[in-house]
């Protein structure tokens, strides 16, 4: 999925869905390191994928929570 697609989706959704894709990637970022430390496929590249998706996760997260505010 490309980022614009990916951002747009993220931007749709409301808090509880975004603190639940949090949740799934923070266990997906789990199993990638796990695997990556039995030395199983390359996965160097789905971490730094999973992670930075996080990061727009949050991003989202704390954006909505600062329009609330205003």
């Amino acid at each position: 999925m490309k980022v614009k697609e990916q951002l747009t989706q993220l931007r749709e959704m409301n808090e509880t869905e975004l603190a639940d894709q949090a949740d799934a990637l923070k266990e997906s970022l789990f199993r990638l390191k796990f695997r990556r430390t039995l030395g199983v496929g390359d996965t160097v590249k789905d971490i730094r994928r999973e992670r930075k998706t996080l990061a727009r996760v949050h991003t989202l997260m704390n954006q909505k929570k600062d329009a609330e505010k205003a």
